[in-house]
């Protein structure tokens, strides 16, 4: 037993009257209010209004809630549809189990149905949300400490978790302290919020850039976390089906960046090619207030949304 270690918490839900009110929801509750929040700061930053970032998610989480239930049975589908299985159970959303993977992907069709409806490019929001999602992931990812659910190999290091031991896997119930993975998709999640915000200030990232950089740093993070996790999951050629689907949504992701960020230097090249002519016509020289050699474009476009 180490000499300090995260212990677990006393209880997993408290009752309100006769609704019992789960840690695990709660948090997920939170993770839904803080991503909005940040979400909703950004997005009025640019010019848009705050209450269209609520109005959207109103569509995003219940397909993010939707896809999340989906991916977890069809990836693990032996306790619903297995021998002596209840397809029923498959509903209960209550009793855990869900992917962020089907969240990101549900949650990516609401949010275009939603911008649809507000007359909102969905490049652009997304770049707005991108730092909330990894603010949101960090807060909800505590509602598996709640559950005591989805911590790594069994450690003594001074930051290990100890778990009860009805929530300990059977080959090593006798060890009462594991990586608490959580704790470190939590931080991580952090670090990718902090690292879009900065980016999007430093390079003023558009056309998606801004949701790619957070997709593949938070794939990068959660690569390495399903490494030390030893719950049970599906295997493919020795790796974790969540680590496959990390590096596919990676590699998509840098594709993006690269092509968008191409494209992007593409335009301003054009820009200023055609605002030369455009002196060169009018007997302006290169110092002129309207010429501006490598200026980057005004955001106020289709593809980057307002911006105030």
């Amino acid at each position: 037993m180490p000499l300090a270690f995260i212990p677990s918490p006393p209880i997993g839900e408290i009752h309100l009257g006769p609704l019992p009110l789960r840690g695990y929801s709660l948090m997920l509750i939170l993770g839904i209010a803080a991503a909005v929040w940040l979400g909703g700061r950004r997005w009025a930053a640019r010019g848009g209004e705050k209450a269209v970032v609520a109005d959207v998610a109103l569509w995003a989480v219940p397909f993010g809630v939707v896809g999340a239930r989906l991916y977890h049975v069809v990836t693990s589908s032996e306790p619903y549809f297995g021998e002596g299985g209840d397809p029923l159970r498959a509903l209960f959303v209550w009793d855990g189990g869900i992917g962020i993977w089907g969240a990101l992907a549900g949650g990516a069709v609401g949010a275009w149905i939603g911008c649809l409806r507000h007359g909102v490019p969905l490049p652009a929001f997304a770049d707005a949300v991108a730092p909330g999602i990894a603010l949101g992931q960090a807060v909800g990812r505590w509602g598996n400490w709640f559950n005591q659910e989805l911590y790594g190999r069994a450690t003594t290091l001074p930051w290990a978790w100890e778990t009860d031991r009805a929530h300990r896997p059977g080959a090593t119930s006798g060890l009462a302290t594991y990586h608490p993975t959580f704790l470190y998709e939590s931080l991580w999640c952090l670090g990718v919020a902090a690292l879009v915000i900065w980016a999007d200030r430093r390079f003023r990232l558009d056309r998606g850039r801004s949701f790619a950089l957070y997709a593949a740093a938070y794939c990068a993070g959660r690569f390495w976390i399903e490494y030390l996790r030893i719950d049970e999951a599906h295997h493919i050629l020795g790796l974790r089906l969540n680590g496959w689907t990390a590096l596919l949504v990676l590699a998509a992701a840098l594709a993006h960046l690269l092509a968008a960020t191409r494209r992007a230097a593409d335009s301003r090249g054009d820009a200023c090619s055609d605002r030369g002519r455009r002196d060169a016509g009018s007997g302006r020289g290169h110092g002129g207030a309207d010429s501006e050699p490598g200026r980057p474009p005004s955001r106020l476009d289709a593809t980057s949304g307002p911006r105030s």
